[in-house]
């Protein structure tokens, strides 16, 4: 729980500046966790990331 508030104080901060923070990667845990915290409403979905193949 301290993580989140954290991650809130520095989400109002940067509000406050009129910038927003983006958070990527998070496992679906992670994200359920966020989803009640107070500040943060820019959770990504993650890239879909391919691999290039010589043939």
């Amino acid at each position: 729980m301290s993580a989140i508030e954290a991650v809130n104080k520095i989400t109002e901060r940067y509000l406050k500046v009129g910038k927003k923070v983006h958070l990527r990667h998070l496992s679906k845990d992670c994200k359920n966790l966020l989803a009640n915290a107070d500040k943060i409403e820019n959770i990504m979905e993650d890239p879909t990331y391919k691999v290039a193949v010589d043939r």
